[in-house]
């Protein structure tokens, strides 16, 4: 079945396609960045620390089910920006008319819950942010998340016309 065909079909399963590439292209930026280009944490780090937010200091002293946890967390916030994405897309022509804009200012906004809502939630002792974190963090999410889920929203609507 062609992605053509997949993002025609089924609501679901589109979904599921965008959530799963978003998810895997944010977490191979974020290896990309943090762990190989400015080798400020390991691999397994990234991840242990996503099953943290769950597990706190067991997720860095307890075996491989922790960065599957971890890894699993990542897909299903990714998952669920993506059904948020979805919900609104067909609410706010600005989402249909700036494809790209509307995909970079949602990696924006995603950066934002995460960093200024969520993980202070769960990590109320955290690093205060700084520009650089933000300068880091945000374009990865812009156009790792941002853009595919801009593109498979776009598509899938369109076909529904």
């Amino acid at each position: 079945m062609s992605l053509q065909t997949s993002v025609r079909r089924s609501p679901i399963k589109t979904i599921l396609l965008a959530g799963f590439v978003a998810g895997t292209l944010d977490m191979l930026g974020a290896l990309l960045v943090y762990a190989v280009i400015l080798k400020k944490i390991s691999a397994e780090k990234i991840v242990r620390g996503i099953a943290s937010g769950v597990f706190k200091k067991e997720a860095f002293s307890g075996g491989a089910e922790m960065i599957f946890y971890g890894v699993v967390f990542h897909f299903l916030i990714a998952f669920a920006f993506t059904v948020f994405y979805f919900l609104i897309f067909p609410y706010i022509p600005f989402l249909r008319k700036q494809k790209i804009l509307s995909a970079l200012l949602y990696g924006i906004f995603i950066w934002t819950v995460m960093n200024v809502i969520i993980l202070p939630i769960v990590f109320p002792n955290r690093t205060p942010i700084t520009l650089n974190a933000v300068l880091t963090g945000a374009p990865i999410l812009m156009i790792m998340i941002g853009l595919p889920i801009s593109f498979f929203a776009s598509k899938y609507y369109a076909n529904k016309k």
